[in-house]
């Protein structure tokens, strides 16, 4: 249940009150009799806990394997153990001991 907070328009005491969301707002004021205004509360901030709140958990399987082949894509490539082109084992003229074919 909501906690409301009022306003007197006699008094300017504030008030707060526990109520269930069905409840009809407070009119009289406890503290002078006068009329009450229910203000606009911030009210307390929601915490979800567990899966299925957020739009990132309903994502597509495609959506899951675009992005792997994405994240793959802009990986640095790992040169070849042996025999690459910088050993100049391809002919592409690497290093200054390759021969140029």
């Amino acid at each position: 249940m909501p906690t409301y907070e009022y306003e007197c328009g006699k008094c300017r005491g504030r008030h707060e009150a526990f109520q269930s969301i069905t409840a009809k707002p407070l009119t009289k004021c406890p503290s002078c009799g006068g009329r009450l205004k229910r203000l606009l509360g911030s009210g307390a901030g929601f915490l979800f806990k567990g899966g299925g709140f957020y739009i990132t958990d309903y994502r597509s399987k495609s959506y899951h394997e675009a992005k792997k082949k994405e994240e793959q894509a802009s990986a640095p490539k790992k040169p070849p153990a042996s025999g690459g082109c910088g050993s100049g084992a391809c002919g592409g003229g690497g290093s200054d001991s390759c021969a140029s074919a």
